[in-house]
């Protein structure tokens, strides 16, 4: 694991997040963009008028957002979409 001294206590939790969830296949980042953001999976279900469990599916990778509810998580969190999810092509 690589943690440099610049990531903020946020960026520290979800790098722990993404290194010791080995076993599921990871297709979005959301739940780690939320712990950046510092917003909980409660507030982002009230802010799309979704059910909390249907975040949660979304956040632990069970379940996918349809693009137009992506595009809204993408407006809410204040992030590019393309930060929401994970890349398929290693650089």
């Amino acid at each position: 694991m690589n943690i440099t001294y610049s990531l903020d206590f946020r960026e520290f939790r979800a790098e722990l997040f993404v290194n010791f969830n080995p076993i599921m296949e990871r297709i979005n980042r959301i739940k780690e963009v939320l712990v950046i953001k510092g917003m909980s999976q409660k507030e982002l279900a009230a802010a799309l008028g979704k059910n909390p469990n249907t975040i949660a599916s979304i956040c632990n990778n069970k379940a996918q957002p349809h693009l137009k509810d992506l595009k809204r998580i993408a407006e809410i969190l204040e992030v590019d979409i393309r930060e929401l999810l994970v890349p398929t092509v290693n650089k």
